[in-house]
């Protein structure tokens, strides 16, 4: 198997177990074969960024302006690119079967390549100076040459010493199926073995200049990378210098990462590579249009955090408007209808404990005293019931919650949580869980326009 399968299986563990690793493997002597390429960059004097035309588009180069490359390319499932994951698990297309050691990772297109060292096809590339275009078919990473039913595309520009990113997966699946949620690598981003110190802002009080914690790097479980809550949504790896690459994505705290390999020395086809990701669970629908953006910050972490915290929305509460998605929200013993997604989440109610997540966020209990849902509710009985996780890893959801008895009468209503009056609602939180009913029953179903924090005064 060769180096990079074993870094990526560790990713896969992690995500199915909900944690994260850093995966002991030996380190290959020497860089892989070079290759023919099809580069397209942009340099506005700061930053100088790549991507390979060949390699689905994929960004292979990030640099200060005439400096070295940062991103790590020892084989087609680093570099950075997308990632997506659904079901089933394991995914085959009839006699292409996945390796016994990619049966867990189920449906898998990513942006570059896959496993056996095919390149996904570009249908789609413009460059003008100011922004690239790229538009691919991407492969299924454990199968041998097989496309996704899909299309990516990628909108990259630079913004001083800054690239935004914005994705898009357009699905167009044979199999109808509503797959659960999985975590996505909002992107997947991989770089050479100087930049080998992990950083993030961890603390209960983002955006007020509180000290930064560095990161293990190895995770606690033999081959699964580290996870993390990155309260102001960036990590970065540095070098000894004490510059590097930041990652940042608005929609989600969750990030995971780690090192493979001996840090300080190697450059991008080499097999040591620092690995970051920010996460969200998402349902990837047959037939669903998935966008999310990010950004890459090349400096120091003063630079990084700077970014970040000058970004539109940064300090707001959490509010959820469910116009046209599903914006990161998912669910547990409960299904909705499906793509597209038409002013509300329409959720039928027929398991056991029906359950719906928020994405990973951050908010501060003094700050949100109250919890507003609109929804309304169809064939149902008993109390509704919302939970949150606190920042430390506090997760007692038997203390943690805040219950009201909807009307089910099929009219929408605004449902009003005093989380403050409730013990234990104090310091950083970082999830909502959402229960709309003890137990389902045939014909149930709520339908949900809005879930947001309030700031108001609680009565």
């Amino acid at each position: 198997m060769p180096l990079f399968s074993t870094v990526r299986r560790g990713f896969e563990i992690a995500l199915l177990l909900g944690v994260s690793v850093s995966v002991a493997v030996a380190q290959a002597p020497q860089p892989r074969a070079a290759r023919a390429t099809q580069m397209s960059f942009l340099d506005n004097g700061s930053i100088r960024l790549g991507v390979d035309v060949k390699l689905g588009g994929a960004i292979t180069w990030l640099s200060r302006s005439g400096g070295e490359n940062v991103v790590n390319s020892h084989d087609f499932g680093r570099q950075i690119q997308l990632s997506f994951f659904s079901g089933p698990v394991p995914f085959g297309v009839g006699e292409n079967q996945p390796a016994q050691h990619w049966r867990h990772i189920g449906w898998n297109p990513i942006q570059a390549g896959d496993d056996f060292g095919n390149t996904s096809r570009v249908i789609e590339h413009r460059n003008d100076g100011r922004s690239i275009y790229v538009k691919l078919v991407p492969l299924q990473w454990p199968l041998r040459k097989i496309e996704g039913e899909c299309i990516c595309e990628s909108w990259l520009e630079l913004d001083g010493n800054a690239v935004r990113a914005r994705m898009r997966l357009t699905n167009a699946r044979s199999d109808r199926t509503q797959y659960a949620a999985r975590d996505q690598e909002l992107p997947a981003a991989y770089f050479n073995a100087p930049f080998h110190r992990l950083v993030s802002y961890t603390g209960d009080r983002p955006f007020t200049r509180g000290k930064i914690t560095e990161l293990p790097t190895k995770g606690t479980i033999a081959g699964v990378w580290a996870g993390w809550t990155a309260t102001e949504r960036w990590s970065a790896w540095l070098n000894d210098e004490g510059w590097g690459i930041g990652v940042w994505n608005p929609s989600t705290t969750a990030m995971i990462g780690g090192f493979s390999g001996k840090p300080g020395t190697g450059g991008a086809l080499h097999a040591p590579t620092a690995y970051v990701a920010p996460k969200r669970r998402e349902i990837l629908d047959a037939d669903i249009t998935y966008e999310f953006r990010y950004a890459l910050i090349v400096g120091t972490v003063e630079d990084i955090r700077k970014f970040a915290a000058e970004q539109p929305g940064a300090r707001k509460l959490p509010a959820w408007e469910f116009r046209d998605d599903r914006q990161g929200w998912h669910t547990t013993n409960a299904m909705d209808t499906g793509w597209p997604i038409r002013g509300m989440l329409d959720i039928r109610l027929e398991k056991n404990d029906p359950q719906l997540h928020s994405p990973p966020t951050f908010w501060r209990a003094e700050d949100a005293p109250r919890l507003v849902i609109e929804a309304a509710y169809d064939g149902t009985s008993g109390d509704a019931e919302v939970f949150w996780d606190k920042l430390a890893g506090a997760n007692d959801h038997r203390v943690q919650r805040a219950t009201f008895t909807p009307i089910a009468d099929g009219q929408f209503r605004e449902y009003m949580f005093n989380l403050a009056a409730v013990p234990g609602y104090e310091g950083g939180c970082t999830q909502l869980r959402f229960d709309p009913v003890p137990a389902g029953k045939a014909g149930a179903r709520v339908r949900i326009r809005r879930i947001a924090l309030d700031g108001g005064k609680s009565k």
